[in-house]
C-alpha cells in the first residue's frame, strides 16, 4: 500500500516537478508537492524525517539535500521511482502492479476468418507515414562524425569557440526532433543530443558558468535515462562527482562515483570515475581508501584496448593515468611520488616542438611541482613554475583554481611574510576574475 505521501501520477508527469526531480532539487520538489499533492510541510517532514522547519527552509532554497541516504528516503516516502532521481530501482517499484503485455491479452483463434473492417487502408497509410522521415540515410552519420571532432577538439581548443560549436550542433539536433524520424531515428537523436550536452556541461563549468553547466548534465542525465543509455548517464555522474570535488563536496564525489557505476559497468567511463573518486579520498586523508580506488581504476584500464583517439574527452586516455595518481599522491604528502607523474604528464602533454598538446593537465602538473617545490623549501621554484601555469590559453577554471589554492596555501604556511607569496596570490587573483586572460595582472603604481 502506498503511503498518504505518496506522489500522484498526474504530479509526476509534470515537466516541473520532472525538471526538479532531474537535478534534485528539492525545494521545488516540496513546493511542487504542496501544491499540486495537496501535501502540507508537516506531512512531509513527517515522512522524509526533517525536522518541520527545515522543511521550509528548503522549500525557500535556503538549503539542500544532498545526502545520497537521505534522497533515498525522500523517494521512498514519495513514491518516487528511482530512475527519476538517478538511482537504482527502489525496492517497492518491483511490487508494483506490471502493465498488461500482449502475451496476456486474449488474441483470437487462427482459424477464425475476421471480415476486412473499412478503416483498414486509413490503418495501413497512418503506418506507412509512422515511418516516413525528414532525415536522409547519411545525416546521423554525419551528425555522430561531427560530435567525435568536438570531443577531439576539447583538450585545445579554447573554450568559448568549442562551446559556440557545440551549442550550434545541438540546436541542429533539437530541430531534427522536432521533425518526422523513426523510433530508432529519434532514439540515435536523443544519443547525439546527450553526448552535446555532456561536452556543453564541461565547456561551461570550465568557463565558470556553474549554473548553466549543471543545467547541461541534468538535460544529459535525463537524456541517458530515457534512451537507456547508460554510458551518458554515467557520464553525467561523472560531471556531477567533479562539480562536487571542485567545491569541496568530497561525499557527495563518493555518492556520484556509486551511481555512476551503477549506471554503467563495461564502457572506459568507470575508470574516470575510479580516479574522481581517489581524488576525494585523497582530499579527505583516506589513504587506504585513494589506493583501493587507484588500483581497481588501473585493473579497468588494462583490460581497454588502446583509443585511437586519445585526444577524445569521452574516451580514457592510458596517459592520463599519472595525472590521476599525480592528484592523489600530491594530496596525501608522498611529493617524490607526486613530482615523478607530474613530470611524466607534462613530457606526455609537451609535443617535439614544445607545442602543449595538452595544456590543461600540463598546468596542473606544474602546480603539483609548485607544490612539491614549496614543500621541499624553494620558494622562487615554486612561484615560478605556478605563474607559468596560471598562464596557459585553455584553461579548467574550477580545476586550475583548486590546485593553485592549494600551492597558495603551502606559501601561505611556509612563506607568509614574503614578497613572491603576495606576488603569487594576485597573479591568481587576476586569473579568477579574468578567466580568458593569459597576461599577468598590471603591476600596482609606486607609494609616494
Amino acid at each position: 500500500m502506498n503511503p498518504a505521501t505518496a506522489l500522484p501520477p498526474h504530479v509526476l508527469e509534470r515537466d516541473d516537478v520532472r525538471a526538479a526531480l532531474s537535478i534534485r532539487d528539492f525545494g521545488a520538489v516540496f513546493r511542487l508537492a504542496r501544491k499540486w499533492g495537496g501535501i502540507s510541510y508537516n506531512r512531509l517532514a513527517e515522512a522524509c524525517g526533517i525536522k518541520a522547519d527545515r522543511v521550509g527552509v528548503i522549500a525557500r532554497g535556503e538549503a539542500r539535500i544532498t545526502s545520497l541516504a537521505k534522497v533515498e528516503e525522500i523517494a521512498d516516502a514519495l513514491r518516487i521511482p528511482g530512475g527519476m532521481l538517478g538511482l537504482a530501482p527502489r525496492p517497492w517499484e518491483s511490487s508494483a502492479a506490471p502493465a498488461p503485455s500482449f502475451s496476456t491479452l486474449k488474441q483470437p483463434e487462427s482459424s477464425v476468418m475476421l471480415p476486412v473492417e473499412s478503416g483498414v487502408w486509413e490503418v495501413a497509410e497512418m503506418a506507412r507515414r509512422a515511418h516516413a522521415t525528414d532525415i536522409g540515410p547519411t545525416d546521423l552519420d554525419t551528425i555522430a562524425q561531427a560530435i567525435d571532432q568536438l570531443c577531439r577538439a576539447y583538450p585545445s581548443m579554447p573554450a568559448a569557440d568549442l562551446h559556440r560549436q557545440t551549442r550550434a550542433g545541438l540546436q541542429h539536433v533539437t530541430g531534427l526532433l522536432q521533425g518526422r524520424t523513426t523510433l530508432s531515428q529519434h532514439r540515435d537523436l536523443l544519443v547525439s543530443a546527450g553526448w552535446l550536452f555532456l561536452l556543453g556541461g564541461c565547456l561551461e563549468y570550465d568557463m565558470g558558468q556553474r549554473q548553466a553547466a549543471e543545467l547541461s548534465r541534468s538535460a544529459a542525465l535525463r537524456i541517458g535515462q530515457e534512451a537507456g543509455h547508460g554510458e551518458i548517464s554515467a557520464w553525467s555522474w561523472e560531471l556531477g562527482a567533479w562539480f562536487a570535488l571542485t567545491q569541496g563536496r568530497y561525499q557527495d564525489v563518493i555518492d556520484c562515483v556509486n551511481i555512476g557505476h551503477q549506471s554503467d559497468s563495461t564502457h572506459s567511463i568507470g575508470v574516470q570515475l575510479y580516479a574522481q573518486s581517489a581524488k576525494a579520498y585523497a582530499r579527505m586523508g583516506k589513504a587506504r581508501e585513494v589506493r583501493a580506488a587507484l588500483d581497481a581504476g588501473r585493473a579497468r584500464l588494462e583490460r581497454l584496448p588502446r583509443p585511437e583517439h586519445r585526444e577524445h574527452h569521452f574516451v580514457i586516455d592510458p596517459d592520463k593515468w599519472d595525472f590521476y595518481e599525480m592528484d592523489s599522491y600530491r594530496m596525501l604528502g608522498d611529493d617524490d611520488r607526486a613530482a615523478t607523474h607530474a613530470h611524466e604528464v607534462v613530457r606526455l602533454g609537451t609535443a617535439p616542438d614544445g607545442t602543449e598538446i595538452s595544456p590543461m593537465r600540463v598546468a596542473e602538473a606544474r602546480l603539483t611541482l609548485g607544490v612539491a617545490a614549496a614543500r621541499a623549501g624553494n620558494l622562487e621554484e615554486a612561484v615560478s613554475i605556478g605563474a607559468r601555469a596560471l598562464g596557459t590559453s585553455r584553461k579548467s577554471l574550477p580545476s586550475l583554481l583548486l590546485v593553485a589554492g592549494e600551492l597558495t596555501n603551502e606559501l601561505d604556511v611556509r612563506y607568509p611574510r614574503e614578497a613572491l607569496t603576495r606576488e603569487f596570490q594576485d597573479q591568481l587573483s587576476h586569473v579568477s576574475r579574468h578567466p580568458g586572460s593569459t597576461s599577468p595582472p598590471p603591476e600596482a603604481p609606486p607609494f609616494e
